[in-house]
């Protein structure tokens, strides 16, 4: 029930940034690979430099990664559902993509950005990040940090906190963005669609698929 209500409030939420983006996707075909069309996101005013703290404890800037293409999802640790089948998902379609292209794999590099900063400590992701691929990082910052990040970034968050509860929820906007090497956005990482039950959109082989078209 707490994943369902969150979906429902996030969609509500997200509409003016989705439609932003299709008001930004006006541009030419960018980075785009030659043999592909242009991504749904090129074009789009998405993502800024930011300075925040790996799961290290170390500061890690958005232009230390510059060169490499970037998977960024905003999400959280406590997240009950859509957070950890999404990561699982994209690090499984990622660790297939590695097994097959390793040096085009060493080229990309995942990262969670998270929006639960205030239980997002360092130590906290380190252990989450783990757990899904050695090759992800986890992000976090302070609450000015984090909302900074998320604003450049067209991302939408919200704690839900009950009275008396001790336990929250953060909604958020599911933003899994794919950036070139030079930190423009260029498409949206698959991920499974609620509404269609028939259909995996976000399986791995996909995400392979996707990084297959896009990582040359």
């Amino acid at each position: 029930m707490a994943g369902l209500a969150m979906n429902k409030h996030v969609t509500a939420a997200l509409m003016p940034a989705l439609a932003l983006l299709a008001a930004c996707n006006m541009g030419g075909a960018g980075n785009a690979s030659s043999d592909s069309a242009p991504g749904e996101l090129v074009g789009a005013k998405i993502g800024a430099p930011f300075t925040l703290t790996n799961q290290d404890g170390k500061p890690t800037r958005w232009n230390d990664f510059t060169g490499q293409w970037r998977i960024v999802y905003f999400g959280y640790t406590y997240c009950p559902d859509i957070c950890p089948v999404d990561l699982q998902r994209i690090m499984q379609g990622f660790a297939r993509f590695e097994k097959e292209k390793p040096k085009l794999a060493a080229k990309v590099q995942p990262m969670l950005i998270s929006v639960d900063p205030e239980r997002d400590t360092p130590a906290v992701l380190k252990n989450y990040v783990a757990a899904f691929h050695p090759r992800l990082i986890g992000l976090t910052g302070t609450k000015d940090e984090i909302a900074k990040v998320a604003k450049d970034f067209v991302v939408v968050y919200s704690p839900e906190r009950q009275k008396g509860a001790s336990d929250y929820l953060v909604s958020h906007s599911r933003t899994p963005y794919l950036f070139d090497p030079q930190g423009k956005p260029v498409a949206l990482v698959p991920v499974d669609d609620p509404a269609t039950a028939d259909v995996d959109e976000g399986a791995p082989e996909k995400v392979q698929a996707f990084l297959d078209t896009w990582i040359k």
